[in-house]
């Protein structure tokens, strides 16, 4: 399949949308760089040595660390500092539906497990956002963007992902539970904010695909993406994804297929 795709993709009567997985870091330095974007971008870098890991943590008391190419919440860990702590440096690390603490007095200590569960992998460390939580449990929200009849973008629907208990995602596979997005942000803000929070990140996803699409270089037509809304009603982007498996909710399933057979005609007219 990946070499009848790479031959599409050098064909030149031939045209792919959405030809390529998205990688974490050029996505965050794509919204970051643009200004209508960056802020909504949480505080970004390589993860290249221990040193970086020190210097972010002086300034963001949490952090994550999240593989570039990684998805559906492999691979991702988190570090905190709290200087009052006996073992100030804690290290949670993703596995299955729960995660794995290790503490410790020194970052150095920690370095060495972090660097075993890397491997040879790529990976970011961003700034931790405090999203907004129901029943202790963070949640965050799925959202589904795609081209329509006329290739425009448009909202195709919106999700809610609640985090597992002992887990540091909201990934359905690590423990997280799909609910209401409208249910949830009421349960933390009041009904009118929580309906302004919505509306907000529906025009929100619609211009951070416009602008994935302009950096990219490539035609897109759907994507889906994960913002978190902070404790304060900030939206945050975490993650978007290039070719979206299968939204579990019926309705947006439904719309989605729809608007996939719309998109296709209309691009076999421009062609025709």
């Amino acid at each position: 399949m990946q070499k009848k795709i790479k031959e599409c993709i050098a064909h030149p009567k031939i045209k792919l949308y959405n030809p390529y997985f998205f990688n974490k870091w050029e996505l965050f330095e794509w919204l970051s760089k643009a200004k209508s974007t960056k802020s909504y971008i949480p505080h970004t870098q390589k993860l290249k040595s221990s040193s970086v890991i020190s210097s972010i943590l002086k300034t963001y008391p949490s952090v994550y660390l999240k593989p570039e190419s990684g998805k559906a919440g492999k691979g991702i860990m988190t570090l905190q500092y709290c200087e009052e702590d006996k073992l100030p440096y804690k290290l949670k690390i993703q596995d299955h539906s729960k995660s794995t603490t290790y503490k410790s007095t020194n970052l150095e200590s920690l370095w060495k497990r972090i660097k075993r569960n890397i491997k040879q992998n790529e990976y970011i460390i961003q700034q931790g956002i405090e999203l907004a939580a129901f029943g202790g449990r963070p949640f965050d929200l799925r959202v589904l963007v795609q081209k329509n009849a006329n290739g425009q973008w448009r909202m195709t629907g919106v999700g809610a992902r609640l985090a597992g208990r002992r887990s540091i995602t909201t990934h359905v596979p690590r423990g997280g539970t799909i609910e209401d997005p409208i249910l949830l942000l009421s349960s933390v803000f009041d009904t009118q904010l929580a309906s302004n929070i919505l509306n907000d990140v529906k025009s929100t996803a619609l211009e951070i695909a416009r602008q994935i699409e302009k950096s990219s270089g490539h035609a897109l037509g759907e994507m889906s993406m994960d913002l978190g809304i902070d404790q304060d009603g900030g939206i945050w982007f975490f993650e978007a994804n290039s070719k979206p498996m299968k939204f579990d909710e019926p309705a947006i399933r439904k719309r989605s297929l729809e608007r996939l057979i719309q998109y296709c005609t209309h691009l076999a007219k421009q062609n025709g």
